[in-house]
């Protein structure tokens, strides 16, 4: 469903017609269920979010939306509503996500992975801060949005899932175990990420930075530190001043501006179109590079497909790993290639005499 296909006078004709019908008769006629994750506040009477946003399709298009045709999860049309300017509220709280997943199994392991209670100073603690952290729209929250119960029990998804648990494990998700066996994988980096992101909410540092557009797309990349770290990360690399230095750097020295991973030139592919046009990546996560000033060597000219690539999964591979990736599957073709040209012997084909 596209953001902004419908517009908020639909919305409110939708509205007339579900006070019209009816919540049943209304449902019913279009086949909806009723909601079960967000609800539109209007006047003091709360809709059904997804069949109002479905409907409301109708006053614009000529043709209501179909419920499997409003796909993206729960949130999909409460965010399309809220858009528009229309009070959403969620009657249960939004799944917990990378970012807070990582400051509770930090709570966890300084715990010595044992379950904490929601009485534990840490416990409300942490769940005050959560709820300060910009990643859930106020509209999505609800009055039970990560308070301590909440924190405490994620506490227990996540110890009841380590190795050396031997009770019947709850159901939690599978973000919770990934983040755990990267802690229990790289503790002293995931330690120092939810050190960071505590650092950044206190500072309201990471207050400021919005949604990057890969989250709005389909987010193919990685983020092992989590989203609001990665969000500071990608604001470096965007930095237009480090990465006009960086190519002025790499130019003064009579190279050119080609990728440090595989290679390609903008210009010579593209011509003046391409001219001067390369994209800067920050090598080091910030768990490793710090809070301190970047430095010219920190960072890396780069193509937008290498770029991709290299923050697809975790860990990120340096460029110059990604150079050796693509060196060794160009040799692997190459022999490859080889083998099937070489003359192959019949069956009964008797070997030459030396």
């Amino acid at each position: 469903m596209r953001i902004g296909a419908i517009s908020r006078d639909a919305v409110l004709q939708a509205l007339t017609e579900y006070d019209d019908l009816g919540q049943d008769e209304f449902l019913s006629k279009y086949g909806y269920k009723p909601a079960t994750g967000y609800l539109l506040l209007h006047e003091e009477r709360t809709y059904d979010s997804k069949a109002i946003a479905g409907v409301a399709h109708k006053f614009d298009h000529g043709r209501a939306l179909r419920p499997d045709e409003l796909i993206g999860g729960r949130s999909h049309a409460a965010r399309w509503l809220a858009r528009l300017g229309f009070t959403i509220r969620s009657s249960r709280s939004p799944d917990w996500t990378r970012d807070e997943i990582i400051l509770a199994c930090d709570l966890a392991m300084a715990n010595g992975w044992k379950r904490l209670e929601f009485d534990d100073p840490r416990v409300v603690e942490l769940s005050a801060l959560l709820q300060t952290m910009p990643i859930h729209p106020e509209e999505l929250r609800n009055e039970l949005f990560r308070n301590p119960n909440g924190v405490a029990r994620k506490t227990v998804d996540i110890t009841c899932r380590h190795p050396s648990y031997t009770g019947k494990p709850t159901n939690g998700n599978a973000l919770d175990v990934e983040v755990m066996n990267d802690f229990l994988a790289r503790p002293a980096e995931m330690t120092e990420a939810a050190r960071l992101i505590r650092q950044g909410i206190a500072t309201g540092e990471l207050q400021s930075f919005a949604p990057t557009e890969d989250e709005e797309f389909g987010d193919d990349f990685s983020a092992p530190e989590g989203r609001l770290l990665m969000r500071r990360h990608r604001a470096r690399e965007r930095n237009k001043a480090l990465r006009k230095r960086k190519i002025t750097s790499v130019l003064q020295r009579g190279g050119p501006l080609a990728c440090e991973a595989c290679g390609f030139d903008f210009e010579k592919v593209y011509g003046f179109r391409g001219a001067g046009y390369i994209e800067c990546h920050h090598v080091l996560p910030l768990h490793v590079a710090g809070e301190g000033r970047t430095k010219l060597s920190d960072l890396a000219l780069i193509c937008a497909n290498c770029h991709r690539m290299i923050h697809r999964r975790a860990p990120w591979p340096t460029p110059g790993e990604l150079r050796a990736t693509i060196e060794k599957k160009h040799a692997d073709d190459r022999r490859a290639a080889g083998f099937l040209a070489r003359p192959r012997r019949a069956p009964n084909e008797q070997m030459p005499n030396p």
